[in-house]
């Protein structure tokens, strides 16, 4: 790796996958006085480019045999991100990884032990886990105040445009509302509840008729006995749902009323993103009434702290938040689910992170 940004410089970011993603970045990256964007790799489009008056590649190859950059952000299709990813390392560059981390938990484990091999970091993309609800709710769940975490639920509801599936990639294994979206949610409650250990799962491309689901329910088991539940759907008029619930993207309307996640523990319960907690003063049973109050949270949104930790991570003075390994271990929840989707069953989690170990169950 080659030596870290001066701190007296804006760090120096390549994009490569000039689609929805790539724009967010390029957006997130111009409201920071530390970071500046000064190129992008798409082979389709020089459209982004122009608009950000920047050099453009054909390929991502070409970007990092031009070099002048000091990391890169890889927000290209699914199934090209391990073999970018790789590339990206060999020239010794920090990541930004876009989730999932690859198509398959196979795939991903090929890009951990890279990233281990030549101590390069990636952060993956999983950027809700840097929203300050999450950090919140992170620390009071740590610190006892809902007791034993016992039943989580959770909700992603929205209605993508038509347009939406005019990429291809979007409409073929590799894509779908699952690996698309629900390893966002999947990917929080492990950081959130712990690990998840198996899954049980039903989707339905009843909607759209396409090769990849537009709805999936899943009922998740986490290592600590807690039992977890969560629908999602990309084809449905309502209003619950990650995007909704946050100002994360000013794309999606802002409703500050609904909860897509509800966290409840022997002691408490907690509705996220609003960080409503309910609690009895008095004696706890279901006769009493619950007191309410909202945890406190700190500035800013996904995106932007989510930047400006990566901007760290490439000057060498943190380490990612979320690693290689993690991206790995959330794309095997999704890896399961679709097993479990696909044949009635429960899925153990480590049938497909140590496939010596597939049972029966």
């Amino acid at each position: 790796m080659a030596e870290h940004p001066s701190r007296d410089a804006p760090v120096r970011i390549g994009i490569i996958g000039a689609g929805t993603m790539g724009h967010k970045h390029a957006d997130i990256i111009a409201r920071n006085g530390s970071a500046e964007l000064v190129s992008v790799a798409d082979p389709a489009t020089t459209a982004f480019a122009e608009k950000y008056r920047i050099p453009h590649f054909h390929s991502h190859q070409a970007l990092l045999d031009a070099g002048g950059v000091d990391a890169l952000i890889v927000a290209n299709p699914n199934s090209c991100h391990v073999t970018t990813a790789r590339d990206c390392l060999d020239a010794g560059l920090p990541v930004l990884l876009e989730k999932p981390i690859a198509t398959s938990y196979a795939e991903g484990a090929q890009l951990l032990r890279a990233a281990e091999a030549t101590g390069i970091p990636i952060l993956m993309g999983h950027h809700r886990r840097h929203h300050p609800s999450v950090k919140s709710a992170k620390e009071l769940i740590s610190r006892g105040d809902l007791g034993r975490l016992v039943a989580i639920s959770g909700t992603w509801f929205t209605k993508k445009p038509d347009d939406y599936f005019d990429q291809p990639w979007r409409v073929q294994p590799g894509g779908g509302v699952m690996l698309i979206n629900l390893v966002h949610d999947l990917d929080l409650l492990r950081h959130l509840c712990g690990e998840i250990v198996s899954v049980q799962a039903r989707t339905s491309n009843a909607v759209r008729n396409l090769a990849v689901e537009d709805t999936a329910s899943v009922i998740v088991e986490f290592e600590n006995g807690a039992l977890g539940s969560f629908i999602i759907s990309d084809s449905v008029v309502a209003p619950w749902g990650w995007d909704q619930a946050t100002e994360d993207d000013p794309n999606f309307p802002f409703n500050p009323t609904i909860s897509c996640y509800r966290i409840a523990g022997t002691h408490g319960a907690l509705e996220l993103p609003q960080l409503a907690k309910f609690h009895h003063e008095g004696v706890s049973d279901w006769a009493n009434p619950l007191s309410l109050s909202f945890a406190p949270k700190g500035p800013g949104d996904s995106y932007s702290n989510q930047l400006e930790h990566f901007i760290d991570v490439v000057r060498g003075v943190a380490m990612p938040h979320v690693s290689v390994s993690d991206g790995a271990r959330s794309l095997a929840v999704i890896e399961a689910t679709h097993r479990a989707a696909d044949t009635g069953r429960t899925v153990l989690i480590s049938e497909i992170t140590d496939p010596l170990q597939v049972t029966d169950a």
